[in-house]
């Protein structure tokens, strides 16, 4: 009799330690539920609808961390729509109407590296460490002698979202059929090589040496020498030669390729 009334009274203390458990269970999940919803942060409506018309690159080129980053700050009138290069007008159209502002479309463009050294670059020095631009640069401004000239490590690559540059003969080069304009590798490069072009244009110039052709010519031989022919030959008019180097208008430039036949150094390339 002794020996039941023990056992009753044990299985009693079990189911009321039990009972505290599950009562101190259930009192600490409404806790938790009640503080998640005081302390969540709202998300920004806005913002949501911003970013389901954005590209969905993630790469940086507008200057900010993602996608999600870059479309809370349009929200909040701290960025740019233009600064997407990726997102395509009909998209950046929905968007300026979330935010209810007007509409320009912009023109569709293409990164080129605006330079085509590389081996035919000379160097002055042998450099040995991270295969990296920016490291390599901040060692003398680089290995290759001019001080323009790409330093052929692939920093524009591992930033590209399309895998549309590559490095050749140690040089970058961008298949445009692949790039999406997003301008992250501009953001990049350290030698401030690469730029967009409208995706129409026929050429290019592939050098951005400042250098008279004597020194060019000492550095580098595709570089360009400010020879200017590429403008006197020029039937649109389209070109002018600004610090020994051509720049091409591309609103008046036809493409009909004179300034390419005409180029000695072969610097203006058809796009």
């Amino acid at each position: 009799m002794n020996n039941l009334l023990s056992q009753t009274l044990q299985i009693n203390d079990v189911l009321i330690v039990v009972g505290i458990v599950a009562a101190l269970a259930v009192i600490f999940a409404v806790l938790i539920v009640a503080v998640s919803k005081i302390c969540a942060v709202q998300e920004d409506e806005k913002a949501k609808a911003i970013s389901e018309h954005l590209a969905g690159a993630n790469c940086g080129g507008c200057g900010y961390a993602g996608c999600a980053d870059y479309a809370k700050a349009l929200s909040e009138g701290k960025a740019d729509l233009c600064a997407c290069g990726a997102t395509d007008n009909e998209a950046k159209e929905e968007i300026a109407k979330i935010l209810g502002i007007p509409f320009s479309a912009s023109v569709k463009t293409v990164a080129v590296v605006k330079c085509a050294g590389g081996d035919k670059c000379k160097d002055k020095y042998d450099y040995v460490g991270n295969h990296d631009c920016i490291y390599q640069n901040t060692f003398m401004g680089g290995k290759k002698l001019c001080s323009d000239g790409c330093l052929g490590e692939g920093s524009c690559v591992s930033v590209c979202v399309g895998n549309g540059i590559k490095v050749v003969d140690g040089v970058a080069v961008i298949d445009k059929t692949l790039c999406e304009s997003c301008g992250a590798c501009i953001r990049k490069c350290p030698k401030n090589l690469i730029e967009l072009i409208p995706s129409t244009a026929k050429v290019y110039v592939a050098c951005s040496t400042k250098c008279r052709g004597k020194d060019v010519m000492a550095a580098c031989s595709v570089g360009c020498i400010g020879c200017g022919l590429c403008a006197k030959n020029c039937p649109e008019n389209a070109i002018t030669m600004v610090n020994n180097l051509p720049v091409i208008d591309y609103e008046k430039c036809s493409g009909c390729l004179t300034c390419v036949s005409k180029c000695p150094r072969k610097c203006i390339k058809e796009f």
